[in-house]
């Protein structure tokens, strides 16, 4: 099982560039092909200004973005050539409100999408449009890259944040490449149900599906210690010397079409090492 169509989303390839970079190691492991969607983002507001000023920024914003999009193009082109597997890049020039459409289009044909991370300095909302995008608007894996990642596909240590979700179950099926590649698999479960169906030996079942790929999986159960669910799984990342956090997608849908839930949220802004979602 590997991933052999690999797609990267972005819209500034200087602050994007690990992610593209681990997007590129992926294709060419697999000897597959990689997708670069290249954005520049109009982010003018129709309706903002006077009624005789409109028409004037709505075609410098746009102008602005088709510079944009033709910018990251062009530097992603050069970042790719000559490399030794099968690589596409076009660039889009679009309305703020247009990428998760835009996104979820281009990007659905995926095994696995790569995005930069959507959190820290220098990000803003059309990043996290595009994570929320490549999230909930397709179903392939998505991995997050923060921004210091050395480019490397190296993972020791796979991570699986487990609670019996749909969820963590999709992320999981979505990670095995990977998972089946790793040394060390540990499976992390915090606070399980007193009076769940698995309460006898939580994680038992999914160590064992598991198994049964030849994967040999640890289970680690901890007690919640902490006010955030995010703040005891990046502890014991860093007990374990995880370089790979794998999880469900969580969002809300009572005030947008996709918004990230809390602990998607919290892991996102603080992980210091890539984390492979998928909802």
């Amino acid at each position: 099982m590997t991933y052999t169509t690999i797609a990267t989303v972005l819209h500034d390839a200087a602050a994007d560039r690990a992610a593209v970079e681990t997007a590129a190691a992926f294709a060419e492991t697999a000897n597959g092909h990689l997708d670069a969607i290249c954005l520049g983002i109009d982010r003018v507001e129709l309706g903002t200004h006077f009624a005789g000023a409109n028409a004037i920024a709505v075609q410098e914003a746009f102008q602005i973005a088709r510079e944009e999009a033709e910018t990251t193009f062009r530097a992603v082109e050069a970042l790719l050539d000559g490399r030794p597997f099968g690589w596409d890049a076009q660039g889009y020039a679009i309305q703020i409100g247009a990428v998760g459409q835009t996104v979820a289009s281009k990007a659905q044909f995926a095994d696995l999408i790569v995005i930069p991370k959507p959190y820290g300095d220098g990000r803003g909302a059309v990043d996290v449009a595009i994570a929320e995008a490549a999230l909930f608007g397709t179903r392939s894996p998505v991995l997050v890259v923060p921004p210091d990642h050395d480019h490397g596909l190296k993972v020791d240590t796979v991570v699986l944040a487990w609670n019996d979700s749909p969820e963590a179950l999709s992320a999981i099926r979505g990670a095995m490449p990977i998972i089946e590649k790793a040394a060390a698999v540990n499976i992390v479960i915090i606070d399980p149900p007193s009076h769940g169906a698995h309460r006898s030996d939580p994680g038992g079942a999914l160590a064992e599906a598991l198994s049964r790929k030849g994967v040999r999986p640890d289970i680690s159960v901890l007690a919640r210690t902490m006010p955030k669910i995010s703040d005891v799984l990046l502890r014991h990342l860093s007990d374990v010397s995880g370089d790979l956090l794998v999880m469900g997608a969580y969002g809300h849908s009572r005030f947008r079409e996709a918004i990230f839930g809390g602990a998607t949220r919290d892991l996102l802004e603080a992980s210091e090492i890539p984390v492979l979602m998928a909802h």
